[in-house]
């Protein structure tokens, strides 16, 4: 039963979008993910007391750099790794807006390993269908760039730097499709 249930979740996964899914921001909004279609979306797993939580600041200048051309960069606080992310959403909120100048779209913190794994990141952890880049998020600020059409097509560990060729390049490249 429990194998037949896996199955059908991972051929679920294979077969979504990114536009397939809802969640909540930060603020308690619902926001169907389909709003985004035609928009190449960047997802970052992100927490504020974590060795790289520094990496908000260029997060939010390649926000600013690439969100007139087509980039979206999309916060998912999670306190999945060594209890990082302990605050509540208008806490992580205040954080983000005063000590960084976030002005991306944040959400409501969700579970992003394991087994309550949120749906959204069993789509993306799945790969969205890519094995190639499937598998469990090792720790925080782990990005997954999803192209125009909701599919997952790049996905950058946690040291890998937002303002990176590595990135920059890859969201370029999404861009141009």
């Amino acid at each position: 039963m429990k194998t037949a249930l896996l199955s059908l979740i991972c051929m679920i996964s294979m077969s979504a979008s990114l536009h397939d899914y809802s969640v909540r921001s930060i603020d308690g909004t619902s926001v169907n993910l389909s709003a985004y279609k035609g928009k190449v979306v960047l997802i970052v797993n992100v927490a504020s007391f974590c060795g790289y939580t520094k990496q908000y600041a260029p997060l939010e200048s390649l926000y600013r750099r690439y969100k007139d051309k087509g980039l979206v960069i999309l916060g998912f606080p999670a306190n999945d790794f060594g209890a990082q992310e302990p605050g509540t959403n208008e806490e992580i909120k205040t954080f983000c807006s005063t000590k960084y100048d976030v002005t991306f779209p944040m959400f409501e913190k969700m579970v992003v390993k394991g087994s309550d794994k949120s749906p959204l990141f069993q789509f993306l952890t799945s790969g969205g269908g890519n094995e190639a880049l499937a598998g469990e998020i090792d720790w925080n600020f782990e990005k997954f760039l999803v192209g125009k059409d909701g599919a997952v097509v790049g996905r950058f560990k946690s040291r890998v730097d937002p303002l990176s060729s590595e990135l920059t390049s890859a969201i370029d490249d999404a861009l141009a499709k």
